[in-house]
């Protein structure tokens, strides 16, 4: 695995950024517009998936990267339960919920492994550098 230069090169953080576009697209449809509170979390999980990854990196060290990580992580299953309400209120269709959900998935599959690496790798981070 590479080093990271910037947050953007993160391939979770593209996968997050894409989950956060659909999810906006999504919500701002139909009946699911009118529900504010739903729409809202919806949206707040999924920025904070990509806001978290930013963050995290941006701190400069490993374990405060790993921490940022494990709370993008679980964003991304908030916003996978949150789509489940979405498909039970009717707000998205089967597809558009498939869909969704597997970007959410993947997103997480990217976390794991930039967090498996992170716990392999004994780096401690740039601000740990002479």
């Amino acid at each position: 695995m590479s080093t990271f230069k910037r947050f953007e090169d993160i391939e979770a953080w593209q996968q997050a950024r894409l989950l956060t576009r659909t999810i906006y697209e999504c919500s701002k449809k139909g009946t699911f517009a009118k529900d504010f509170g739903l729409g809202d979390q919806i949206r707040r999980a999924s920025v904070s998936v990509m806001s978290n990854i930013a963050e995290g990196f941006e701190r400069g060290g490993t374990a405060e990267f790993v921490q940022f990580l494990c709370i993008a992580k679980g964003s991304a299953g908030e916003v996978q339960s949150q789509l489940n309400i979405a498909l039970d209120q009717q707000y998205i269709g089967e597809e558009e919920f498939k869909s969704l959900s597997a970007i959410a998935e993947s997103t997480k599959r990217r976390l794991g492994g930039l967090l498996n690496y992170l716990h392999g790798s004994g780096l401690k981070g740039v601000k740990y550098k002479k």
